[in-house]
């Protein structure tokens, strides 16, 4: 007598397989399920603008920025003129201590008519510039400080 996997027909032997695939999608934060399905979206269409921004997020979120630096990259190409893509660009940077190209971001951000101050002033992502002069420079330039 075979083992019940050996049945002609039978679907029990993909039981094993799809049971451990939905086990890991039950254990799955909502993140990395975004992560994921983002992913397999961007492989089809890697031009998606909002795909692009909320991978982007969840992938910083997850202090995965090297991977959120190609996409904030790609972002700017795509949506030259959106303040917040230079914005998030210079967070990124920032974080990664490429202090040169963050300062460049984000005067473009500014640029730009991204004017959120309270943002500018705690953005822990920013922490880094902020210690630098040149972030004061940027905001007397601006008209954040007066």
């Amino acid at each position: 007598m075979g083992s019940s996997y050996d049945r002609t027909g039978d679907s029990s032997s993909e039981r094993p397989s799809s049971e451990i695939s939905t086990r890991r999608l039950r254990e799955q934060t909502q993140r990395d399920f975004e992560i994921d399905f983002l992913e397999r979206v961007l492989e089809q269409d890697p031009f998606f603008v909002d795909a692009l921004r909320v991978q982007g997020n969840n992938l910083a979120a997850r202090g995965e920025y090297a991977r959120t630096l190609q996409l904030d990259r790609r972002l700017v190409r795509l949506v030259p003129d959106d303040a917040i893509a230079w914005y998030n660009l210079s967070c990124t940077y920032a974080v990664l201590g490429m202090l040169d190209p963050a300062f460049s971001a984000l005067q473009r951000s500014l640029e730009l008519g991204y004017r959120f101050a309270a943002q500018l002033r705690q953005d822990p992502d920013l922490k880094t510039l902020r210690r630098d002069p040149r972030f004061l420079r940027l905001l007397r330039r601006f008209e954040f400080l007066v």
